[in-house]
């Protein structure tokens, strides 16, 4: 029997699990090791004409920067980002600042208004205040239809049971500090139904033909 050798040390794999963290993924390892490569040549030229060539196999990988005039700047930010700003080379573009990278934008200021009945929103209440600018004639009287039929149909959202033209009229006549004042008497608002339900399907399977 022939005799095989066993060396005392074993070769490892090693999993991605095992490696560093990669910067930026979506450019994959094997660009990362290239940058890395790139960074650890001595001669500037020759470290310089590497940098190119990187930047020509990301720009393979996402030819909608490769190809814009305007976002090519983009990969050598990127490749200034994967070398964690350590590629002494002159970059053919002014970079990102490593600092710009983990500031936080200014929070938007948002001005908050106090909303009367959440249900019915701001935007009712704004319209209200406008229909009751609106000189009296037949324009008013449409418009004022439209919101009390629109009030009504978002508190039947809520509350499917159903809703009270009274109810609704109220809260008109509360949004507009009583120059909006309905007779529910007279006044009728469109009736609202829940949709019905499509027909489910019947559980019992059909009989297999013999």
């Amino acid at each position: 029997m022939q005799n095989i050798s066993i060396t005392s040390e074993e070769e490892m794999v090693n999993y991605n699990t095992q490696e560093k963290k990669l910067i930026l993924p979506q450019y994959g390892r094997n660009v990362q090791q290239m940058v890395d490569y790139c960074v650890t040549i001595a001669d500037r030229d020759e470290r310089t004409r590497c940098a190119y060539s990187i930047v020509q196999v990301m720009g393979n990988l996402f030819p909608n920067l490769r190809d814009s005039e305007n976002s090519k700047h983009k990969l050598w930010d990127h490749l200034a980002i994967m070398s964690d700003f350590k590629l002494d080379i002159d970059f053919p573009y002014e970079l990102v600042h490593k600092e710009n990278l983990a500031t936080v934008p200014d929070a938007v200021p948002y001005q908050l208004e106090p909303i009367k009945y959440r249900h019915y929103g701001k935007v009712i209440e704004k319209m209200i205040e406008r229909a009751c600018d609106y000189p009296e004639g037949d324009e008013k009287d449409a418009l004022v239809s439209l919101i009390a039929n629109h009030m009504k149909k978002l508190m039947f959202a809520i509350n499917k049971e159903g809703v009270e033209d009274e109810k609704i009229l109220k809260d008109l006549y509360y949004y507009s500090h009583g120059r909006i004042n309905l007779d529910p008497a007279t006044y009728k608002l469109h009736q609202f139904k829940e949709a019905p339900q499509p027909p489910q399907p019947s559980k019992r399977g059909s009989k297999k033909k013999k």
